[in-house]
Parts: C-alpha cells; structure tokens; sequence
C-alpha cells in the first residue's frame, strides 16, 4: 500500500425525518483559505435550515468550524482528539449548537499532535469511520471539515466519507495542487475506501466583476463537467466577517448575497427545487 502523508440526493424537501441513512461528506482541499471550513460551516447551517439533522465535524487542528458556530474549544472537556486517540465515544463529544438541527464535533488545538501521534495506532487509517459508525443513523447529513493537508487526519475524513466536496477559489492557481487531492483520494478508495467518489465541486470567491474569475470558472467546469455545482459563491464581506461572530452566514446577515447563494447551493446538493 501507497503511503499518503446516505439520504439520497432527491430527497424531497421536507422527508428529511424519515430519512434512514446518512449523507457523509468530507469538504476537502488541500490549500489553505480557499473557503473550505466558511463552505462547511454555512452549508451545514443551510441544511439544518431546510430541516435535516446535520452534524458538522471539525478534522482541523485550527478550530476554526467550531469557533464559526459559536463554541469556545478552550472550554470544551473534549474535542475530536479524544475520539481519534483515547477512543472516546462520539456522544461524549457533540455539542449543541445556536442552530436547531445543527450539532458539531469540535476540534481542538490538541488535534495539531495527532498526526503524529495517529502514525503508530493500530487502524489509524479508519479511527474517524469507526466512531461514526454510532452515530449516523440520528443524523442526516454529516460533514467532515478537513484540515489543509493530506496528512492522516484528512486521510480519516476520507476513509469516514461517501462523498468528497472540493471547494475551489475562482482565482489564479485555483487548480494548483488538486492533482495530488486526486490522486490521494484515488489511493484511499482503492486502499481503504471503495465507496469513495468526487459528487462535488464548489466555485467559491467569485467576482463576477473580473474576467479572470469567470475564465477560472470555465476552466474547471471544462474539467469536471457535471460535478461543478451551477450555484457559485460570490466574493461578500459578510461571509467574510460572520466566523468572528461565531455565527454561519445565513444567522449574520440572512439577507446577505452570501447567504442566499449558500441556501441555493445546499438546495443544489440536497438535490432540492428551489
């Protein structure tokens, strides 16, 4: 082996309590500030609007997910370290958000060891898949919010997932390093998890004011045809200054450019007319 450092899309709008299996997507992106966590944050707050039990967890040793919903991780007992490395139950670990329908799994700042610390631990590829395995059937939508990098943490979030969501900036160098994501994606699912598949990529950052933005959109839509979401993101400073508030876009400022195009997009992947 190589080393490498659900509810079904048309559900109809509303059926979200008689669901019997979970959506699992990991949003990943090797790069950093590419609107990766933003795009977890707001979208888990979108689906726990249109009514589905969702769990957002937080993979990244920053935090920042948990932070954006409003939960301090300093004043947490535990966080998603004790779970990948003390072996701690995932009921002992989700909290409540602001949000009803919305739980997080929270990081901490203790997860920046855990790479290291995963590398001699027996399944260490499979921890996260495991601890999830308790829990899914309660909700409808889990998100694993993966840290910029392809260490072992991403690697759990990938082995836990069904899906893979790629946010993508509309900037220059936008596909700089997606070439290894992939392949490394391709590593897990012949390795460890065969049920894996690339169903999204989101545009984020849009300016639809320079050329360039609109060059970068086709580009990867010329790429990856159907897995590009329609719905892209727009470049606001309201989504921009939400996380400092500890609140997703859509509780901010609803009325937001960002915050109707995140609610367009998580109807787009939930498969839902608008």
């Amino acid at each position: 082996m190589e080393t490498i450092p659900g509810l079904t899309p048309d559900l109809a709008l509303g059926d979200a309590e008689s669901a019997r299996s979970s959506r699992l997507i990991a949003v990943a992106n090797q790069k950093g500030g590419v609107g990766k966590t933003t795009t977890a944050v707001n979208l888990s707050a979108c689906f726990a609007e249109e009514g589905f039990r969702t769990l957002l967890v937080d993979l990244d040793p920053q935090a920042n997910a948990t932070t954006g919903l409003g939960i301090n991780p300093r004043n947490l007992d535990y966080s998603m370290y004790d779970v990948l490395l003390n072996d701690l139950v995932m009921d002992d670990v989700i909290e409540a958000t602001a949000i009803r329908g919305l739980h997080v799994a929270p990081s901490s700042l203790d997860l920046a060891g855990a790479e290291i610390e995963l590398v001699t631990a027996f399944n260490r590829e499979r921890k996260l898949r495991l601890a999830l395995e308790s829990i899914t059937d309660s909700y409808d939508m889990v998100l694993i919010d993966c840290p910029p990098s392809l260490g072992l943490l991403t690697v759990n979030g990938l082995t836990a997932a069904k899906e893979i969501m790629v946010p993508i900036q509309t900037e220059y160098y936008a596909l700089e390093g997606l070439g290894q994501l992939i392949r490394n994606i391709d590593l897990v699912k012949r390795n460890l998890n065969p049920a894996l598949e690339l169903s999204t990529i989101v545009l984020v950052m849009f300016d639809a004011r320079t050329k360039l933005s609109t060059q970068v959109a086709n580009e990867v839509r010329e790429h990856f045809g159907d897995k590009v979401c329609q719905q892209m993101i727009p470049r606001n400073v309201r989504v921009s200054e939400a996380p400092s508030y500890g609140q997703p876009i859509t509780i901010f400022d609803p009325s937001a450019r960002g915050a109707k195009a995140y609610r367009a997009l998580a109807k787009e992947v939930l498969g839902v007319a608008s």
